[in-house]
């Protein structure tokens, strides 16, 4: 019986570390080398031509989904990184975006774990679809 509380005492401690971990915007806000669109183990790339207001239409469309907030930069810096936290246990996702002429390079990744099971693709591929909305 004292495993059963070490181990539970253990797993809580992670999950804790999990969702209450800073995030050190000069690791994550760095600019992407985006050259075409690729999805990997934890991440993917997106490269849209977009034009010049890529940006700002983007980050309106981050901010508005759910458990999103930035993290680093602005539409006036030319580059945004954003955090995505998941619903439950709170695992952080980086999407750093940037507006490179017409072109709009996106590139999301987890923090945690080697796979992220598609996650990061397919809110990139959510949030490009909702762009011509704004």
């Amino acid at each position: 019986m004292v495993y059963f509380w070490i181990v539970l005492g253990l797993f809580l401690a992670g999950l804790g570390y999990v969702r209450f971990a800073p995030s050190d915007p000069a690791r994550w806000h760095q600019p992407p080398n985006v050259v075409g669109d690729k999805t990997f183990g934890n991440g993917a790339t997106r490269r849209v031509t977009i034009g010049k207001d890529g940006l700002k239409r983007l980050a309106a469309v981050a901010e508005a989904d759910p458990r999103t907030y930035v993290l680093a930069g602005s539409v006036q810096d030319g580059m945004i990184t954003f955090v995505t936290r998941t619903r439950v246990v709170g695992f952080p996702d980086y999407t750093t975006a940037i507006q490179d002429g017409e072109d709009l390079g996106i590139l999301a990744r987890s923090r945690f774990g080697r796979r992220d099971f598609g996650v990061n693709a397919a809110r990139i591929e959510r949030w490009i679809e909702a762009l011509p909305a704004f």
